[in-house]
């Protein structure tokens, strides 16, 4: 069974294109809001959509989506309210979208239950930030009798363990360009073609690159080196920027067509 997200990587392949795959906090800053940030990035262009869980003690995320994921908890929303929402933007679009969350929320929430509801709402795809390599064959096994990739993150440290975490992948690999927390980057590490050519070594699953990624320029720098590209802190940062003024999901629509243009062009 394919997912959404695999069957939009073949026809982008089949085009010659690169996937355009935006994150935004579900929650932030209200749950309407992220609804109409949905339609509104794939309007502009993106291909996938990750929609971030928040979390009140997200390890992996730098300062900007750590705010995000503040401002969604202030308004109280739970991971049921998150499926609601799911459920009303799937009347409106089948666009491929992931959650990106950490593994505690689905314990706390039940995996069984959990896995229900993402096919329920035609979600896509899960990320799981700290999904022990040791602890995903389970999460894989409940998984087999549903249409959702669990997308492995491998990171420049991974080394000998890449094989490992991308042998039985689908959708798509998460590959973190650099060390340290997600965020907005100027620069980027030299050794990133040779570790994108290392994990086409050991799979032909499409390779998207994320951390750091800010601006259209990023996007033109390294659009060759991957079958995707991911922003997130940048996307959020225009969410910031509009949030005093309600200009936030037009400064999101400029953005995303920015990129969609660097990264298509």
């Amino acid at each position: 069974m394919k997912s959404k997200i695999t069957t939009n990587f073949e026809k982008l392949k089949g085009e010659n294109k690169k996937a355009l795959i935006v994150y935004i906090t579900a929650g932030d800053p209200t749950l309407e809001k992220t609804e109409e940030l949905i339609y509104t990035m794939e309007e502009a262009g993106a291909d996938i959509i990750e929609l971030g869980i928040p979390y009140s003690d997200p390890l992996a995320d730098g300062p900007v989506i750590q705010r995000a994921a503040q401002r969604a908890l202030e308004n109280n929303i739970n991971i049921d309210d998150i499926f609601e929402m799911i459920r009303r933007v799937r009347k409106r679009t089948k666009i491929p979208m992931a959650f990106l969350l950490y593994y505690n929320s689905i314990l706390r929430y039940g995996m069984d239950k959990f896995i229900m509801r993402c096919d329920e709402t035609e979600m896509d795809g899960l990320i799981i930030a700290d999904l022990p390599l040791e602890e995903r064959k389970d999460f894989k096994d409940a998984l087999k009798s549903h249409a959702i990739d669990l997308i492995p993150l491998v990171a420049p440290t991974s080394n000998e363990r890449v094989k490992s975490i991308v042998e039985d992948a689908s959708g798509f690999i998460y590959c973190v360009s650099s060390l340290g927390v997600t965020g907005m980057r100027s620069s980027f590490s030299e050794n990133l073609g040779e570790f994108l050519e290392s994990i086409a070594g050991y799979t032909s699953v499409p390779r998207a690159i994320g951390f750091g990624i800010s601006s259209p320029e990023a996007i033109r720098e390294l659009k060759d080196l991957a079958e995707g590209l991911i922003v997130g802190s940048a996307i959020i940062k225009k969410i910031e920027e509009g949030l005093e003024d309600g200009s936030s999901v037009e400064k999101v629509r400029k953005f995303v067509g920015e990129l969609k243009d660097a990264i298509s062009n």
